[in-house]
């Protein structure tokens, strides 16, 4: 079985190969110019979770100190079911489920999507784990996730079919960074992966790893 990095190493490559150049240089130069603007930097180890209540894909009310009374939880931030990378890393934790039940925690997927987008992401990549919808960032913003998109990198994705407003449902272009997190029971940070470039994402086993010395 492939893991998550060599999948993302292999769409990459193939994106290198089959993606016009000033589309490239366009998106590497957005990812470039998000990491020197210091925003959105993300919450630390140590830091406490926020609470939170947000909707499933069914519409049903999950709350964090619902999720926490279970024990740790994994929370992984995700910019959408439209973006590749995002859907790799879903299906990867899906792989990896069994492996994080047996480790004692819940895993949760959150990101700016409306539960009726939420939900075909979550059918799309079988995915049997709760994904919650957080429109408006409004707990991404919590987490100090949420940056706005550059207007040319807007109208790149525009140009290639992307409705991401419609993804979530306003019009504002804002996104979480890609960020994943393990919080223990008392609802600390003992964990967090963020990174400004969205192809970038947290190994599961790597995750599964930290929670087995995680109360």
């Amino acid at each position: 079985m492939t893991t998550l990095l060599e999948e993302i190493k292999a769409y990459k490559e193939t994106f290198k190969k089959k993606a016009p150049e000033d589309k490239q240089r366009l998106m590497a130069q957005a990812t470039k110019e998000l990491e020197d603007s210091g925003v959105a930097t993300g919450l630390k180890e140590g830091d406490q979770m926020p609470s939170f209540t947000l909707p499933d894909a069914a519409g049903k009310e999950i709350s964090s100190d619902m999720l926490l009374s279970e024990g740790p939880v994994i929370v992984t931030f995700y910019r959408g079911g439209w973006c590749p990378y995002c859907n790799l890393e879903l299906k990867a934790c899906q792989e990896q489920l069994s492996a994080i039940k047996d480790s004692g925690a819940r895993l949760v997927a959150i990101s700016p999507e409306t539960p009726e987008a939420s939900l075909s992401t979550k059918e799309k990549n079988n995915l049997q784990f709760t994904v919650l919808s957080d429109e408006g960032n409004q707990v991404a913003d919590q987490f100090n996730l949420v940056f706005n998109m550059p207007d040319y990198l807007i109208e790149l994705y525009k140009d290639s079919g992307l409705d991401v407003a419609g993804h979530n449902g306003n019009d504002d272009w804002e996104l979480p960074k890609p960020a994943t997190f393990v919080v223990d029971s008392s609802g600390k940070i003992v964990f967090a992966d963020i990174n400004s470039d969205y192809t970038y994402r947290t190994p599961p086993e790597k995750v599964i790893e930290v929670v087995k010395h995680t109360k």
